[in-house]
């Protein structure tokens, strides 16, 4: 089933002589339980589409059809709660909230949403990504690995139909990177969650079920 599709994608800048076409025509379908990951150099207009997958920029023109919606169709408000609810995000930067602990955050999103827990669940994915010893240090306290690890139980928490993730491991060393990237693949598998990652390192695009090429705003390759 297709969880995931965009038609005709573009996300234009300036006009005239300093028009830049970020995204150019994007026609892009992923499937449920799918791992993709889409590669490109700085500038082909990666973070851009993850972006517009997301809803958090709104498109030129196309649409973005996320779980049999299409996401900019939505009003502001409307749009916010679905992504909240449909989409989780990882990003380079973790944004852990540094005053709550490990567990506080992994269901921070859940509790403003006025969502259950569902605590079976919650308490499996903390186990597959081997937080259970430290659900009550705070993000200080953590390792980068360590971090980016509960950034990516909090956008598995919800649910979501699609996990977004932006060079997750792009602050992270060699090898720790690697260790991740392998938990995002098990986690992925064991809990049929569809994910898109972007990056720009060909070797961590290899753990991904298909790779997806990028290259001035038009897919080369898939």
């Amino acid at each position: 089933m297709t969880i995931l599709q965009t038609k005709d994608l573009k996300k234009y800048y300036g006009s005239g002589d300093t028009l830049v076409k970020a995204l150019d025509g994007v026609d892009l379908t992923v499937e449920d339980g799918e791992f993709v990951a889409i590669v490109g150099t700085s500038g082909s207009g990666k973070s851009t589409l993850l972006h517009m997958l997301g809803g958090l920029d709104r498109p030129t023109c196309g649409s973005v059809t996320v779980d049999g919606k299409e996401i900019f169709a939505l009003k502001e408000e409307a749009l916010t709660i679905f992504r909240r609810r449909k989409i989780g995000f990882v990003f380079q930067s973790y944004n852990l909230v540094p005053v709550l602990n490990v567990y506080e955050n992994i269901v921070l999103p859940i509790q403003l949403d006025g969502g259950a827990v569902d605590t079976p669940y919650l308490r499996d994915v903390i186990a597959a990504l081997g937080l259970e010893n430290k659900l009550d240090r705070l993000p200080g306290q953590l390792s980068g690995g360590q971090q980016q690890r509960v950034a990516i139980a909090r956008a598995l928490a919800a649910k979501p139909a699609i996990l977004l993730a932006d060079e997750p491991t792009g602050n992270l060393d060699s090898r720790t990177s690697q260790d991740v990237l392998g938990l995002m693949k098990v986690t992925g598998h064991t809990f049929a969650q569809t994910m898109v990652m972007i990056t720009h390192n060909e070797e961590i695009a290899q753990l991904a079920d298909r790779i997806v090429r990028i290259e001035d705003g038009r897919i080369v390759a898939r």
